[in-house]
């Protein structure tokens, strides 16, 4: 018989245990730091990028009808049926694509999910993957917990456009990955059919997989087209469509969102999909299939967040400050050159503090965090708001 020795620990066996962090450069983000500054000083908060107005009372009266009828357990994992040929039907309306809802489309918790899912299914240690910069705070820690490293292609301000041949010199044998944005936050900047066109020629030879964010899909402005990568059939072949119905309806706290992509990707997506979240809150996927039945819910959107941008740029026109009115998002960008040479966290901190009103600088979503003498404000905000902004600002 064995017998099993219990061994009493003491503080004198103790040792402890050295960390080491997957993510050492991390801190805390600048949208949390923002957040808790402009609250601290009771600051016009234009810094994050939700809405402070209220969802259609439609969408949430549906959300209500189906936790009452009992749709409170489990969903499928890809998502509730209903809702993925809702997303399928839009896709093939708006660009033309057919996506098939069994075996190409999963619903998500927001976009954010769905990028950290298509990265984590195909990057691997010492895989490249190239992101646009200025870029959203998501995609790099994502490449790096999975042993990948970002490769940087920083756009110049004040148009922040793609430079091509810049972006193909950044393509190695290593390239596993490009992440593209459009329309882009932090710049309201847009990808037209002749950026796309070059990017699906650069990536044409390859087997790079593409994931396009295209969270702001239906905030875009001035008649302009959102040229989504599933209207490109060689793009459409390696791409992950990520898309956020929080953004579209006003509901960011319900972190819905969506993935598009060809069955074989899909099938790899859904793998790590079901053991980092399993499934989607179920009584919300059921009010959207309803909700999506009309696709004014969508398409007016245009017309509601231009009003706003309108609002904002032509009530600042008065101003020192200088600009290119966003083309989409619901963010405009603001060059403060004419009114200080300070690095943008110190003005951004400083408009705070001093004049009440929040943003974000810039050089938090650059490389290396250059400055580029710019803040970016929301304009996703009530009439008051807006109103109340637009004096702080043209008083600077």
């Amino acid at each position: 018989m064995t017998v099993f020795k219990i061994h009493t620990f003491t503080t004198m066996d103790y040792t402890p245990h050295t960390i080491d962090s997957k993510l050492p450069d991390v801190k805390t983000t600048v949208f949390t730091t923002v957040g808790n500054l402009a609250r601290k000083h009771k600051a016009i908060d234009l810094s994050q990028g939700f809405p402070n107005f209220k969802a259609d009372k439609k969408l949430k009266s549906l959300v209500s009808e189906a936790i009452n009828i009992g749709y409170n357990q489990y969903a499928p994992m890809q998502g509730y049926y209903g809702l993925r040929e809702a997303i399928s039907e839009k896709i093939e309306t708006l660009h033309n694509r057919q996506y098939n809802p069994e075996s190409e489309i999963t619903v998500t918790v927001g976009a954010t999910q769905a990028i950290f899912t298509a990265i984590t299914a195909f990057v691997g240690n010492g895989d490249e993957v190239i992101v646009i910069k200025p870029a959203y705070d998501c995609y790099e820690p994502a490449i790096i917990l999975n042993g990948g490293k970002p490769v940087f292609v920083q756009l110049d301000a004040p148009n922040y456009k793609i430079d091509w041949e810049l972006f193909r010199s950044k393509i190695t044998d290593k390239t596993k990955m490009v992440i593209i944005n459009t329309p882009h936050n932090p710049s309201g900047t847009i990808l037209t059919k002749w950026d796309m066109q070059h990017l699906e020629s650069i990536l044409k030879p390859t087997n790079i997989i593409l994931i396009s964010d295209e969270v702001y899909e239906h905030i875009i402005f001035d008649g302009q087209v959102h040229e989504s990568a599933s209207r490109f059939s060689d793009l459409a072949s390696r791409s992950f469509i990520c898309a956020s119905f929080g953004k579209t309806f006003h509901v960011t706290g319900w972190k819905m969102g969506y993935c598009a992509a060809p069955a074989e990707l899909m099938a790899e997506f859904r793998k790590v999909h079901q053991f980092a979240v399993f499934c989607v809150d179920h009584p919300v996927q059921r009010a959207l299939a309803i909700y999506l039945k009309n696709p004014s819910h969508y398409l007016d959107l245009n017309n509601f967040y231009q009003q706003k941008r309108d609002f904002f740029v032509e009530g600042i026109n008065s101003s020192k400050f200088k600009f290119k009115p966003s083309q989409g998002t619901y963010f405009q960008l603001l060059d403060y050159t004419n009114i200080s040479n300070e690095e943008d966290e110190a003005i951004g901190k400083r408009l705070i503090t001093e004049n009440g009103i929040a943003s974000i600088p810039i050089s938090s979503f650059n490389v290396d965090n250059r400055n580029d003498y710019m803040l970016r404000f929301c304009f996703a905000k009530k009439q008051e708001t807006l109103e109340k902004a637009v004096e702080i600002l043209c008083k600077l």
